[in-house]
C-alpha cells in the first residue's frame, strides 16, 4: 500500500498518545560531541548508583542499589532498606565480585556511602581503582544514570 503521509501521521499520533508522552524515552538534551570510554574486557569496569528512597515495600525496602558493567550493559540492581556502607560492600561482594570476579575500576558519584574510608579500603584491599564522579554532575555517570532511567520508567508502568 502507498501511504504518502505516513511518517507525519505517526508522528502525529505519537505526540497525541498520553502514554507515549508520560513514559516515551526522550531526550531534552542537545546533541554533544561523543567520548570514547573504553572498558578493556566484560565485567572489568563498573558504574555504582543508589535510586530512591521509594514507598515502602515489603521488608521495608525503599532503596535500589544499581550497578551497570560498562563493557556488557549488564544490570544488577538489590533492593535495601537501609544504604549504608556494610549493605554496599556486602553487595559489592557478593553480585560482582563473587560472580564476575575483581573489577579493575568502579565509577561512584560522591555520596557519602561511597567515600568513607571504610569502602574506600575494602576496594583499595582488592586493588579496584576507585573512581569518584560530582553528584552534580550526574552525565558522567552516565551509563548508570542511563540504567536508572529504563529502571525508574518500568517501575511507574
Amino acid at each position: 500500500h502507498y501511504w504518502p503521509t505516513l511518517k507525519s501521521d505517526c508522528k502525529d499520533y505519537v505526540q497525541r498518545c498520553k502514554e507515549c508522552q508520560q513514559f516515551g524515552n526522550t531526550h531534552r538534551q542537545p546533541p554533544k560531541v561523543l567520548h570514547q570510554m573504553a572498558s578493556p574486557w566484560p565485567f572489568a569496569q563498573w558504574r555504582m548508583d543508589i535510586l530512591g528512597p521509594f514507598s515502602l515495600a515489603k521488608g521495608q525496602l525503599k532503596f535500589l542499589l544499581v550497578v551497570v558493567d560498562y563493557f556488557t550493559k549488564w544490570i544488577e540492581v538489590c533492593p535495601l532498606a537501609k544504604i549504608t556502607v556494610k549493605n554496599v560492600q556486602k553487595f559489592t561482594w557478593k553480585n560482582i565480585i563473587c560472580r564476575f570476579d575483581i573489577p579493575h575500576s568502579l565509577i561512584t558519584d560522591n555520596g557519602r556511602q561511597f567515600i568513607v574510608h571504610n569502602f574506600e579500603s575494602f576496594l583499595q584491599e582488592l586493588d579496584i581503582k576507585h573512581l569518584a564522579t560530582l553528584v552534580e554532575h550526574p552525565q558522567t555517570n552516565g551509563q548508570a544514570e542511563a540504567a536508572n532511567k529504563d529502571i525508574l520508567r518500568e517501575l511507574k508502568k
